[in-house]
């Protein structure tokens, strides 16, 4: 697909983590959406209670409270995990089809030697792939208007001397 003649492509963040004998690039690409892990593991319904007029869904109790929060946490889980696909990291215990593994993702980074400063460059590098913030669309706004500027500076007004004036007389004069 192209819009305005440019391929849309996926945004794609890169993350170098410098090490004595060769760095570790991280890359993460954006996620498009959430229908895979949806489709694994929908959201938690809330139970129904009986109340005058009817049922209505209970959203208040602890279980199902601690239900969302674990799905959210999974979901989160899973975008990170999935984002972090083109980096080619071999998982020793998240699997992406298994949604009770996802959370363990930053255990395994630590495990593995990563810092938690660096842990969080690695979250931070996730969250920018997927989010568009004002600096980014900052920055591409001038990039592109800048590149307007450009071309409206070469092809605005005559490019050759007029022959002669409205009046007759030669422009040259």
């Amino acid at each position: 697909m192209k819009i305005g003649g440019v391929e849309v492509t996926k945004c794609e963040e890169v993350l170098v983590l410098p090490r004595p004998d060769r760095e570790i690039v991280f890359k993460a690409q954006a996620v498009p959406d959430m229908e895979e892990f949806e489709s694994m593991c929908p959201k938690p319904e809330p139970s129904k209670r009986l109340v005058k007029g009817g049922k209505r869904e209970d959203h208040i109790t602890d279980e199902y409270v601690k239900q969302v929060k674990l799905w959210g946490e999974r979901r989160y889980a899973f975008m990170c995990v999935k984002s972090l696909e083109p980096s080619e990291i071999e998982w020793s215990e998240v699997d992406l089809n298994k949604p009770s593994t996802l959370t363990g993702w930053i255990d395994e980074l630590r495990d593995a030697g990563l810092s938690d400063v660096e842990i969080n460059r690695v979250q931070t590098l996730v969250l920018d792939a997927n989010a568009l913030n004002e600096t980014k669309l900052k920055a591409a706004r001038e990039a592109f208007l800048r590149g307007q500027g450009a071309d409206t500076a070469e092809s605005s007004g005559l490019q050759t001397t007029p022959q002669s004036s409205q009046s007759g007389r030669p422009a040259s004069e």
